[in-house]
């Protein structure tokens, strides 16, 4: 497409990234199956990409606006609209090569509502896509997540031994029930299928893996092991590399919400978002939150 006269005089919103694959990796945390369909959400502080499943498990990934070189919105609102969030994963990996994370725009809408990308790095050529958007079938349900009582009950672990324990609890068909108890302060995930297997966090014995805990009750709670793994089994290397920590906090009704950060800062050069001792500033973060409905007994099923 090189007429411009066909696109919008003034689109929604024209943005440029310098670092794709920290994108990549982001999206690809909350693409747990093949086919998945996502909403991107934009305005002026950002874009947010939400995808659910069967109303047990949603996912959300922030890119905030200071997170791009270029960010102009001139929308009224809150534009909402759908893409296949693999076919979306797969047009951003086509500007990233190993090694190097070309600059991209991405322009919205494009002449038939498509999301536009195109590279602007290199003047001798350009690489340019196109993906149709789609309106919505259904405006993703709010989760409402309320804190469980006056003091959080969260707490706060190495993610790489998130991943390990919730990998090594699988069960066909399995429930995870995640203890929470202040004296010993403690944290289990236990596992029951066709045997029972028991995960335990001690605060005070594994300080080097739980970073923060706070609880002032004990509370338990029973979720599906898939919606669970799926919180975990996509974290990119880079987030088990950097091995920051993962918040997971339970709300009311037991509603669980699990959240990770990923880099979005160009590897290997400096930046202004960046101190001397190479630590990203939250501008430089992409957050990632789920959100995990607990399991209810079998009577009440049909009526959730």
């Amino acid at each position: 497409m090189s007429s411009s006269a066909v696109e919008p005089e003034s689109p929604d919103l024209v943005c440029q990234l310098d670092n794709v694959q920290g994108v990549v990796d982001a999206l690809t945390s909350v693409r747990w199956k093949r086919q998945q369909d996502a909403v991107l959400e934009l305005s002026e502080h950002g874009i947010v990409l939400i995808v659910e499943e069967t109303s047990c498990l949603q996912a959300k990934v922030y890119l905030q606006r200071e997170l791009f070189v270029r960010y102009e919105y001139s929308a009224e609102g809150r534009p909402r609209f759908g893409v296949s969030l693999g076919l979306f994963v797969d047009c951003l990996n086509t500007f990233s090569v190993q090694g190097h994370s070309s600059a991209i725009e991405l322009r919205y809408p494009g002449p038939d509502m498509q999301l536009l990308l195109k590279s602007v790095e290199s003047s001798d050529s350009c690489t340019y896509a196109e993906i149709r958007t789609r309106i919505p079938d259904t405006i993703s349900w709010d989760y409402n997540f309320e804190p469980a009582g006056s003091t959080p009950l969260s707490f706060t672990v190495k993610s790489a031994a998130l991943k390990e324990a919730i990998d090594d609890l699988e069960w066909p068909g399995s429930s995870i029930h995640l203890i929470l108890q202040p004296t010993p302060p403690s944290v289990t995930f236990r596992g029951e299928g066709h045997g029972d297997l028991q995960i335990d966090f001690m605060c005070q014995a594994n300080t080097d893996l739980l970073v923060a805990f706070h609880c002032d009750r004990e509370v338990s709670h029973r979720y599906k092991y898939k919606f669970l793994r799926a919180t975990t089994s996509n974290i990119p290397s880079s987030v088990i590399r950097d091995n920051r920590g993962s918040k997971l906090t339970i709300g009311r009704g037991g509603m669980l919400k699990v959240q990770h950060l990923v880099s979005v800062a160009k590897p290997a050069i400096p930046h202004p978002h960046a101190d001397s001792a190479g630590y990203q500033q939250p501008s430089r973060i992409a957050y990632i939150e789920f959100f995990v409905k607990p399991e209810v007994d079998e009577d009440d099923a049909n009526d959730t």
